[in-house]
C-alpha cells in the first residue's frame, strides 16, 4: 500500500481477505506508514509487515524475491500517482516497487486513490493505459468528495468492489 488518506481502508481489505482464508503479506511505503501503523496490519494478518527493503526480515531469504514468488496476487490499494508512475517506468526504489518488478505471471491489481487533477493528468492516464496494456488490472476510483475538499473522480473504489476484483482473479 502507498501513502494516501485512503490507507485506512486497506485495513478492512486485508482483514476481509484474511477472513476469506487468504494469507496476506502487507508491504507499506514510507508514506503509507505516515497514515496508518504497520502494527495494525501485523495484528490483522498475523504476518510481518514489510516497510523497508534494507531491513533483513528473514536473514536466509531475499525478501523482495521470496514475496514475489509466493504471491498468488499482487494488490496495491490504495495506489498513488507516484506508485503508478514508478511502476510504469520500472523504478524499484522501495520494497513495494521492488517486489512488483520481481512478480512473474501473478495477477496485478492496482486501485488508484488520489486527487482528481492528479488522476486525470495526461501523464497518469498514459501510465495507466501503458500498465493496462502490460496486463495490470485497474479498479477505477470513485467520484466523491475528496479529502482535499474537491469533488471528482479519485476516491479509492469501494471495499466490496476491490474484494470482488481480487476474488475474481483468485478463483
Amino acid at each position: 500500500m502507498t501513502g494516501s488518506i485512503a490507507a485506512y481502508k486497506a485495513a478492512d481489505i486485508a482483514n476481509s481477505l484474511c477472513k476469506d482464508g487468504h494469507s496476506v503479506h502487507v508491504i507499506m511505503t514510507k508514506s503509507a506508514v505516515q497514515f496508518i501503523a504497520p502494527l495494525t496490519f501485523q495484528t490483522l494478518t498475523k504476518n510481518k509487515v514489510y516497510t523497508d527493503i534494507f531491513t533483513p526480515y528473514i536473514p536466509s531469504e531475499v525478501e523482495h524475491i521470496s514475496l514475489a514468488q509466493k504471491a498468488d496476487l499482487f494488490l496495491c490499494a490504495p495506489a498513488t500517482a507516484n506508485f503508478i508512475a514508478k511502476a510504469a517506468a520500472g523504478i524499484a526504489d522501495d520494497m513495494l516497487t521492488t517486489v512488483l518488478l520481481a512478480v512473474r505471471k501473478t495477477p496485478i491489481i492496482i486501485c488508484p486513490a488520489m486527487n482528481t487533477a492528479m488522476y486525470e493528468n495526461p501523464v497518469t492516464q498514459r501510465n495507466i493505459r501503458f500498465l493496462s496494456e502490460l496486463g495490470f488490472q485497474f479498479v477505477e476510483p470513485r467520484e466523491a468528495r475528496l479529502a482535499c475538499g474537491d469533488l471528482g473522480k479519485g476516491a479509492l473504489a469501494g471495499i466490496e468492489t476491490i474484494l470482488a476484483a481480487v476474488r475474481d482473479k483468485i478463483s
